[in-house]
C-alpha cells in the first residue's frame, strides 16, 4: 500500500503573493481618497475658525464701539483664545479692514 503524502495546511507562495497584491491595490485606491478628504476637512475647519474670529470682532465692536486693531485685543478681552487663531498648514488668522483673514 502506498501512503498518501501528508499535506501541509499552510498557504503557498503564489496564494500569499495574490493576497498581498490585492491588499496593495486596495491600499493604493484608498490613500488618494483619504488625502482629498483630509484637505476638505482642513479647508472647512479654517472657514469655521474665520467665522469664529469674525463673530469675536462683531462682539468687540458692540462692547467697545470700535474695531480691534489686532487679534491680540480679542485674546486679551477673552473673546477668543490663541488656539482659535491657528489654522492648517501653520497659517494664522489676522484682522484686516475689520475682517478676519487667513495669512
Amino acid at each position: 500500500m502506498h501512503k498518501k503524502p501528508e499535506r501541509n495546511n499552510g498557504f503557498t507562495l503564489l496564494e500569499m503573493i495574490i493576497v498581498i497584491t490585492i491588499i496593495t491595490i486596495l491600499f493604493l485606491l484608498t490613500v488618494p481618497n483619504i488625502q482629498t478628504t483630509l484637505g476638505i476637512v482642513d479647508r472647512k475647519g479654517d472657514k469655521a475658525r474665520l467665522k469664529v474670529v469674525d463673530s469675536a470682532i462683531v462682539q468687540y465692536r458692540l462692547e467697545f464701539n470700535q474695531d480691534p486693531a489686532s487679534t491680540s485685543e480679542l485674546v486679551e478681552n477673552d473673546l477668543i483664545n490663541e488656539e482659535q487663531l491657528q489654522c492648517s498648514n501653520n497659517r494664522i488668522i489676522t484682522i484686516e479692514n475689520g475682517q478676519a483673514v487667513l495669512q
